[in-house]
């Protein structure tokens, strides 16, 4: 097998998509295992939706990701000399031609053909028309779109996903290459585009299923090479319709912003259609690239499940080292623990991090150890504080103020001794001291977290909590 040359293309109208970067995924994947190459296509021929800040996010988002594309970013607005110049080309050979029906002429054809109950047919009144009989058109100032010659016969290939695809031409129209104003179609220009990149294999979602046909016809035209295609399954909601901002989080921005981690993203994606053949569901970069086959890759669409997406973050941040969560927190939220100590900051992560799904759940639950001031939430108060807690807490602080040592098993037998004074077990004991410390009902075990806190900032907090919620 040929080394393989494969694209991304998307369009700048919008933030990367979740369906987008699976897209993005399962080119680069194909890219990495086959030792080939990964281009990036922005197609922008769409003036009025496509903005520059859209461009750059997608860029930023699949850098984010790790998809990182081999050589220059392709714009496709940038083309558009090379598209109109085939367009003439065509229009010369003979493969395309002029057609002076009218939009109106169209609609009016298309009325009568729902009326009468049949399909509508473009009709091909212009086909055949002599240069002669068109520049005469021209010359009234009629407009024309351009529209290719479809011959007769059959379009077949090989999808790679789909199995072989056979379409009769008869059920095709002499589609539309380029417009009144000059301007060609997206078939039109995707197709050039991709022979003049070289592109091997088109890897996209099954919603352009319906126009690989066309492409192929318009390759087939031009006498260029077809690629091979793989179409992906769509991805759906939790009500199996398109994924949409109704069910749930959309595009790869948020969940960047709500902390999850680009390896569980990417893992998770990879498991939107395509089937490793085991029961492995945690993968990294390079365990997708070993196991990556188009091959395993069902039709059937694939359901989003934010659930599933948040448990395989959770197992990729209990995998992470204590360096790269720091490194990420401090991508999300550059002013986390400031002027802490690097071993500091780290003993805290070494107890938190195991509990914490994501990277916001990390920086939450660390916040309590860096902060100087706690905040009591009046309900939780309501429910948890009361004389009983109140005597409780006195107890210990009273306790730990006349002790020396400050380690685990010094905290514990001071623990055992309360239990025995209240006669309580050692849960009830512990949670109106967690929620004096540190506000939370929940949290890493209990003498961990004061041993970290060291004695002077537990005591403090024990004395302030008491005044506080008293």
């Amino acid at each position: 097998m040929n080394k393989p040359i494969v694209r991304f293309a998307p369009s700048p109208t919008g933030y990367l998509h979740i369906g987008g970067a699976r897209t993005a995924l399962f080119n680069w994947l194909y890219a990495k295992k086959h030792k080939g190459t990964f281009l990036l296509r922005i197609e922008d021929t769409d003036i009025e939706r496509s903005q520059k800040k859209y461009i750059d996010q997608i860029s930023d988002a699949l850098q984010w990701l790790g998809l990182s594309w081999d050589d220059e970013i392709v714009f496709q607005s940038s083309n558009l000399d090379r598209h109109q110049s085939v367009v003439s080309s065509m229009l010369d050979d003979g493969t395309a031609y002029r057609c002076f029906l009218t939009k109106e002429e169209l609609d009016t054809l298309r009325t009568e053909a729902g009326q009468k109950k049949v399909v509508f047919r473009v009709p091909k009144t212009y086909r055949d028309y002599t240069s002669e009989q068109q520049q005469e058109l021209i010359n009234e100032g009629k407009p024309f779109t351009v529209r290719l010659k479809i011959p007769e016969g059959t379009t077949e290939f090989d999808d790679l996903v789909y199995g072989k695809i056979k379409v009769n031409n008869s059920d095709l129209d002499d589609f539309i290459i380029a417009r009144s104003d000059g301007l060609p179609t997206y078939n039109f220009v995707v197709t050039i585009d991709d022979c003049d990149m070289n592109i091997t294999h088109v890897i996209r979602g099954d919603d352009h299923l319906a126009n690989t046909p066309k492409q192929i016809l318009v390759y087939q035209a031009l006498g260029f090479n077809v690629p091979t295609f793989a179409h992906l399954p769509m991805i759906l909601g939790s009500d199996k319709k398109r994924l949409s901002k109704r069910h749930t989080a959309t595009n790869v921005q948020e969940y960047r912003d709500k902390g999850y981690m680009p390896e569980a993203i990417l893992n998770y994606l990879s498991l939107l259609g395509w089937n490793p053949d085991s029961d492995q569901e945690i993968f990294n970069l390079d365990g997708l690239i070993d196991g990556f086959n188009l091959e395993q890759v069902q039709k059937k669409s694939a359901v989003f499940d934010e659930k599933k997406l948040l448990w395989i973050s959770g197992q990729h941040m209990a995998n992470a080292s204590i360096d790269t969560a720091i490194t990420e927190i401090e991508k999300l939220k550059p002013d986390w623990a400031t002027g802490q100590a690097s071993s500091y900051k780290k003993n805290v992560l070494k107890l938190t991090k195991e509990r914490s799904k994501t990277l916001i759940d990390l920086i939450e639950s660390s916040e309590v150890f860096f902060s100087s001031q706690i905040s009591y939430n009046t309900d939780v108060k309501n429910t948890i504080w009361n004389d009983s807690s109140r005597k409780i807490v006195d107890d210990l602080l009273n306790a730990l103020t006349i002790e020396n040592n400050w380690d685990k098993k010094t905290l514990e037998s001071v623990f055992e001794n309360l239990m025995n004074q209240h006669n309580l077990s050692l849960g009830k004991l512990i949670q109106p001291v967690r929620f004096v410390l540190s506000g939370l009902t929940y949290g890493p075990g209990i003498f961990d977290t004061m041993v970290l806190l060291g004695k002077e900032v537990c005591i403090k907090r024990l004395a302030t909590g008491l005044k506080e919620l008293n």
